[in-house]
């Protein structure tokens, strides 16, 4: 009796960069943050607690996830909230990515050895319930410190945005400060990442946060990889202002927009609307084939 032949391995996922580049060519560049802020939740005419959270992040889900590129929850507004916020995450998570949305959680870690490893089986391990496309974390405890998020990543075909310049003023004390070797802390991070993105093609998938309101940024934005831009919108920066801050790189930005958007809510169409007008206007700023697909394919 012949034995059966064994099974075969399992195919590897493809890698998120080329997910990533994929989505922002068909749905249009943008990544839209979902941060439920008690004053939103007011503005749309919701209570600050749990029914208001669920009520807010579900609408935001059905109205985009099925045609922008990439979804953007901010952990911290539903930590708040204990474990009920994070069953509500779970599900924006798991209904996003079931919409065709890329899901990058906005969490921010930065640890070292096993808290770090713990962190990433969080957010990348993909049996995990908030098992996401990408994490944003944190590398001022030095850029290796991230190897269990970049491994892990890695492995489950999914990405990480290493924090560099980021939009806010205080950011510069330390990613301003400069090396031993004279280069700043940030271009060290982003040295660094051009490093892991070495050979990926369309691109890589490790991506640098670097604010959209920082004018020149003054770096080499080089990295083969996403830049994810926030400050687009409510923070003071245009789509227009793209490619004054990342130049010849401007084709790899992912603009993200939170208030712009969600302050136009609840109504469905009026956050679609919101949502293709910024990604037209991207688009227009920063070129690329891809235009807004409302039905998301």
């Amino acid at each position: 009796m012949t034995a059966p032949a064994p099974a075969a391995p399992p195919a590897l996922p493809a890698p998120f960069g080329a997910r990533l580049r994929h989505a922002m060519d068909t749905r249009g560049p943008l990544c839209v943050g979902i941060d439920p802020h008690g004053s939103l939740l007011t503005d749309w005419g919701l209570t600050d607690d749990i029914a208001g959270l669920e009520r807010f992040t579900r609408t935001v889900v059905e109205a985009l996830a099925d045609r922008v590129a990439v979804l953007k929850p901010q952990s911290a507004f539903f930590e708040r909230f204990g474990s009920r916020g994070i069953a509500v995450l779970e599900r924006a998570v798991t209904d996003a990515r079931a919409a065709g949305a890329l899901v990058l959680m906005d969490a921010k870690r930065g640890d070292i050895g096993s808290t770090m490893g713990a962190y990433a089986a969080a957010y990348l391990a993909p049996d995990a319930p908030l098992f996401s496309d990408a994490v944003t974390v944190s590398p001022y405890l030095g850029f290796e410190s991230l190897r269990p998020a970049l491994d892990a990543a890695a492995a489950a075909g999914s990405g990480v945005f290493v924090l560099a310049l980021t939009s806010n003023p205080e950011g510069a004390e330390v990613q301003r400060a400069t090396a031993a070797d004279g280069r700043s802390l940030a271009q060290v991070m982003l040295d660094h990442m051009a490093a892991e993105n070495a050979g990926a093609e369309p691109l890589g998938s490790v991506g640098a946060v670097v604010g959209a309101t920082l004018g020149d940024a003054g770096v080499d934005l080089a990295v083969n990889g996403p830049l994810l831009a926030p400050g687009i919108g409510a923070q003071g920066a245009t789509p227009a202002d793209l490619p004054g801050v990342f130049g010849a790189s401007a084709g790899n930005v992912v603009p993200s927009v939170s208030r712009g958007v969600l302050r136009h809510g609840p109504d469905v169409a009026a956050l679609r609307s919101a949502a293709e007008r910024f990604a037209d206007e991207v688009r227009a700023a920063v070129g690329g084939a891809g235009a807004f697909r409302g039905d998301g394919r």
